[in-house]
């Protein structure tokens, strides 16, 4: 049996074809897993569970049917999809975990993240994260009308462009975005394990270092990424 990990789908109305293969996967290969773990940015923007889209009533109906089916389903809120609560959990048959999370895995405790804690070399994006997850400034939010929340989402989205823009340009976009190592190896210091499934960085690898392992999901921007992890060992790869 296999336990399988997903992150940053990005799922969206403008790349219909991503939210197809989604749905083909998890009524497909998710369906003979023990688990399926989706580690943040399963949506592009999520404004609130009352957001009517399509997508969200389609992940919805597709995960409750796996749930159903009787394969648990366990999801990290991520930066664009912070705001999904415990209505749409409800829904989709899905249980929200910390992030941090620690979780066994055949055995071993494994930690997962979705992995934007880790970029700490970040400072603008870490003073924003901790803005946007306070729970009053969340209650203030969801009290405004959804188009106001959606135009926030679009703005904050073109903020993020123009951002990853100007790091390009000053040439520190691969340092800034990714992973801090001394804040990598405080983590896995810090819950005593020696392995570490995130997403977020959209660097898909396995990085072995000091003894410990770092596995790093993929995007599906362009294609599906999967890690799928069994008693014997763990396999990245692309669908």
């Amino acid at each position: 049996m296999t336990t399988l990990f997903i992150s940053d789908l990005h799922l969206d109305p403008a790349r219909p074809d991503i939210t197809r293969l989604f749905g083909e996967f998890v009524d497909g290969e998710a369906r003979s897993a023990d688990a399926l773990y989706i580690l943040g940015d399963l949506f592009e923007a999520w404004v609130g569970d009352d957001d009517p889209s399509e997508a969200g009533a389609f992940v919805a109906q597709k995960l409750r049917a796996l749930a159903d089916a009787g394969v648990p389903v366990s999801f990290i809120r991520g930066n664009r999809d912070f705001l999904v609560g415990d209505d749409f959990a409800r829904r989709a048959g899905m249980a929200i975990l910390p992030d941090p999370a620690v979780v066994m895995l055949y055995g071993k405790p494994t930690l997962l993240m979705h992995g934007d804690l880790l970029c700490t070399d970040d400072v603008a994006y870490q003073q924003f994260r901790a803005q946007t997850r306070d729970p009053a400034w969340q209650a203030q939010f969801l009290t405004q009308p959804l188009v106001a929340r959606l135009a926030f989402a679009e703005k904050a989205r073109a903020a993020s462009k123009a951002r990853a823009g100007e790091l390009r340009d000053a040439g520190t976009m691969e340092t800034i975005t990714d992973v801090s190592p001394a804040t990598v190896a405080e983590a896995f210091k810090r819950y005593g394990i020696d392995t570490l499934i995130h997403g977020h960085t959209h660097r898909p690898a396995v990085h072995e270092a000091n003894g410990n392992t770092r596995i790093v999901l993929g995007d599906w921007y362009e294609q599906g990424s999967v890690l799928r992890v069994t008693a014997e060992g763990a396999k990245l790869s692309a669908l």
